[in-house]
């Protein structure tokens, strides 16, 4: 893992500010291939995959929805960033669409994973399949808040008010964000009158359970397509 590319200031914002804004495996000529990938596994996905929330809406298991997404959960500098991070070894456990629908208000602060005793537990990519802007719901970090050994529900009274110090990801289409899954954060207000997209994986430790059952979802088509390295990131 000596050759991944993630370089010493992307590693110092993981460790100081708590994530960091990268350049995405994408090429922009092959965007709109996977955005409409996106939308069509959104379109087509079966009911039992779908999950509307009060703000977003989330597809599961896009690891098995097409070529187009293979490369996202293999992306080296974020491979990287979780031997940084965890500093063992690690596995995927969710990979999912979600779609931020319009003229909704910020969601709650939260952590998705609190540190223990062994170190860091999870870590976290967004990929951007739209632009991230302050005016459509852009990401929102409490810089360095993964070190707190509280979360937002014991000390915030209004968890989706602006935080003081807090840091909107922005950042054009094809970017991504690696995060430690520990810090504070949630989606700002999509005050736009359009959709905001958007690929979100978790890694966490091999032995610890997955989000997802993705041995057991895994289709032959899938495996026989990926490589290596993807069949070793998802267990299979």
């Amino acid at each position: 893992m000596n050759s991944f590319n993630l370089s010493a200031g992307k590693r110092q914002e993981l460790d100081e500010i708590g994530f960091a804004i990268i350049s995405g495996p994408v090429p922009a000529v092959d965007l709109p291939q996977l955005t409409a990938a996106y939308d069509a596994a959104v379109t087509s996905a079966p009911s039992d995959d779908v999950r509307v929330g009060s703000s977003t809406t989330r597809v599961s298991d896009l690891v098995n929805r097409g070529l187009e997404f293979d490369r996202l959960y293999v992306h080296p500098p974020v491979l990287k960033a979780c031997c940084h991070i965890m500093g063992e070894p690690f596995r995927l456990s969710t990979m999912l669409a979600r779609t931020l629908r319009p003229n909704l208000p910020a969601q709650d602060l939260h952590v998705d994973f609190a540190r223990d005793t062994h170190g860091w537990t999870m870590v976290g990519f967004i990929f951007m399949v739209d632009e991230f802007r302050s005016d459509n719901g852009a990401t929102r970090f409490v810089p360095g808040s993964h070190y707190r050994s509280d979360t937002p529900q014991k000390r915030v009274g209004d968890l989706k008010a602006d935080y003081p110090g807090q840091i909107l990801a922005c950042g054009p289409a094809g970017s991504m964000i690696v995060f430690n899954g520990s810090i504070w954060h949630g989606h700002g207000a999509n005050r736009s009158d359009e959709p905001r997209r958007s690929i979100q994986g978790a890694y966490i430790r091999r032995d610890e359970e997955s989000g997802e059952n993705l041995r057991a979802r895994m289709l032959p088509e899938t495996l026989t397509r990926i490589n290596p390295l993807a069949k070793y990131v998802l267990a299979v």
